[in-house]
């Protein structure tokens, strides 16, 4: 009897083992600059639709990531299983090195970009863009250009998040110096422009009055809005229009959740969270939050000012420094 019983509990544990093995949930871990608000809801509609997978995401500012991963590459031990931010010379250089898996979902064809990477290492997964906000109390007359900027009545109160710390201000400065030349810079220095700290913090500036505009990421401005902040936005024709990549870690072992992850991303329903969030969706089938300006994404891709990324990935150190030495950066 005591060995049947000893039997039994063997039995039921080795059941229990394989179990446990064929259930346990797939893994996925997202580095990510996207805001929690954003990546949240859209892990919450992910897991809903793929409940077998435990999805985690660490999100920070694009320096920060890159330095995460600059640390695990060199311990060995990698936990990031897809990358998704929006200083898109990173991925070139990623790409170049070798680090992500190539993968071309079955949703690609239905992207609408400025930047795409013909071999399918990395895919755009938002179009970002930056506008002028302003202070509506402060500024009675809405500015219309970037040499707008430039008028006395934005004297000593014009803010540009820092370049070395904000992902998105170092491709919107990279964009503006191709297009408008250096000496804008120096006009806006001239004119008293400041430089804050990150994007969302110029954003608060402006809204506080601390300052009368900023350079304001189209999301950060737009949750101000919707919460009754006392700013405006505008977008000048030559707009700032920044893809945001996402690509998969190559040797992860979660490639199928991370595939997975790429495709949902990429769909109608996870291009529509993002658009919800107030920024562009890669996706001309999903609508806009057009009450605050923002333009589809095929006029957004028209109206952009031009860049070569390749080249502003080899001068990025240069450009930072630049900007410093003419925005006199302590």
């Amino acid at each position: 009897m005591k060995k049947a019983l000893v039997f039994l509990i063997v039995l039921s544990f080795v059941f229990c083992s394989i179990g446990s093995v064929s259930f346990a949930a797939e893994k996925l871990m997202v580095y990510t600059s996207m805001k929690e608000s954003l990546i949240g809801k859209l892990r919450d509609a992910f897991v809903k639709k793929y409940p077998g997978i435990a999805f985690d995401y660490y999100s920070a500012g694009a320096g920060k990531l890159m330095a995460k991963i600059a640390a695990e590459r060199q311990s060995g031990r990698m936990t990031v299983d897809v990358l998704w931010h929006s200083e898109v010379p990173d991925f070139y250089q990623l790409k170049g090195e070798g680090f992500f898996e190539k993968y071309v979902s079955p949703e690609s064809k239905h992207i609408k970009s400025t930047v795409k990477d013909p071999d399918g290492y990395f895919t755009p997964a938002r179009l970002g863009t930056l506008g002028i906000v302003y202070n509506t109390k402060k500024v009675t007359v809405p500015p219309k250009t970037w040499q707008d900027l430039l008028d006395a009545r934005f004297k000593g109160g014009y803010g540009i998040a820092n370049p070395a710390l904000s992902g998105t201000a170092f491709m919107s400065i990279a964009m503006q110096a191709n297009s408008l030349g250096w000496d804008y810079f120096q006009k806006l220095r001239a004119n008293g422009a400041r430089i804050g700290q990150g994007s969302g913090q110029v954003v608060d500036d402006t809204a506080s009055g601390d300052l009368k505009a900023a350079l304001g990421v189209d999301y950060i401005v737009i949750d101000k809005m919707q919460k009754g902040a006392n700013i405006g936005f505008v977008y000048p024709k030559e707009m700032l229009v920044i893809p945001s990549p996402v690509a998969i870690i190559k040797g992860t072992p979660n490639l199928g959740a991370a595939k997975k992850f790429i495709d949902f991303l990429l769909s109608k329903e996870g291009q529509t969270i993002i658009a919800a969030s107030g920024t562009l969706p890669i996706r001309s089938d999903v609508p806009v939050l057009k009450k605050y300006g923002l333009p589809t994404p095929d006029e957004a891709v028209k109206r952009a000012m031009k860049l070569d990324y390749l080249k502003t990935m080899k001068d990025k150190a240069a450009i930072i420094k630049k900007f410093d030495a003419v925005m006199k950066v302590k």
